[in-house]
């Protein structure tokens, strides 16, 4: 049991300077035994509204130095104050304002919301068990204009799907990568090299771009080029939702559409998902 949707905005100042984390926090428990279920007994239960106020005092006395140092926080503090507590989950994601800036300079107390991906992680732990982290990012839409495919798939009475050597490749990416066992790992840093990951592979080289022949290659090439890049990512997971798009047809309107105006197919879309993972994490 737990509280889910904690949302609160962490202000810290440094002089005139201000930074901002907005955050929403899930925060679940398990206890050592389950006598509020089976006999209505609640001696042993941590109400909600205390799980609440305990993750606020923490952002206040502690700040947010990463979701993940949190996230960390906030298990460790359930560990080692409630004997009472046998596992605990947290999920923190976060509000991705950026510092405006003016001309080139950056502001000193003014922020934008900029929706280009949702970071979020979780920590869970048992007690007298490892502390696992993961982390990830949601909602990321992307798209490329040309250099995507889709050829040479399996045929039968039921197949109404032209072939298309050139296409949009456009989804909505929710990737989440695990760090197995915690370290003292500069969170910031990891998230910021993965995104890096996922828009290369993703869109290829800036001047020419690279071929994709399906979605499920994309999926591959980003989680591999994650892996060869970032060491401490032990599993990594992609889901790619897609979508499509229709050239109009404009010959009753007297034009030719050479692929310049297309409309989004809004349902169903195609999904493609895949958990890519060190040999070694698995056989651990």
């Amino acid at each position: 049991y737990g509280k889910n949707t904690i949302k609160f905005l962490r202000l810290h100042r440094e002089g005139k300077k201000h930074f901002v984390k907005e955050v929403e926090v899930c925060a679940h428990l398990r206890l050592t035994s389950p006598q509020e279920y089976l006999e209505g007994n609640n001696s042993l239960v941590i109400p909600t509204d205390t799980i609440k106020n305990i993750v606020l005092v923490l952002a206040k006395k502690n700040g947010i130095p990463s979701l993940e140092q949190f996230a960390i926080d906030i298990c460790n503090h359930f560990m080692t104050t409630f004997c009472q507590v046998a596992y605990v989950k947290t999920y923190v994601q976060e509000v991705p304002w950026q510092r405006l800036y003016e001309d080139g300079v950056p502001h000193i107390h003014s922020f934008i919301c900029v929706p280009d991906g949702i970071r979020f992680c979780e920590a869970e732990q048992c007690r007298n068990g490892p502390l696992i982290v993961f982390a990830g990012i949601k909602d990321l839409k992307l798209m490329k204009t040309t250099q995507s495919g889709f050829e040479g798939f399996y045929k039968n009475e039921h197949t109404t799907l032209p072939e298309r050597h050139d296409r949009i490749l456009c989804g909505e990416l929710f990737c989440k990568w695990s760090y197995g066992e915690c370290k003292d790992f500069d969170f910031d840093c990891i998230w910021k090299k993965i995104r890096e990951c996922i828009l290369e592979a993703f869109a290829g080289p800036p001047d020419c771009g690279e071929y994709s022949p399906s979605y499920q290659k994309t999926v591959n090439c980003i989680q591999m080029l994650v892996l060869s890049r970032v060491s401490q990512v032990q599993v990594i997971e992609v889901v790619l939702n897609n979508t499509f798009y229709n050239v109009v047809d404009m010959k009753n309107l007297g034009l030719n559409n050479d692929k310049e105006v297309l409309v989004p197919v809004e349902a169903p879309y195609g999904s493609c998902a895949c958990t890519l993972g060190r040999k070694k994490f698995f056989e651990a």
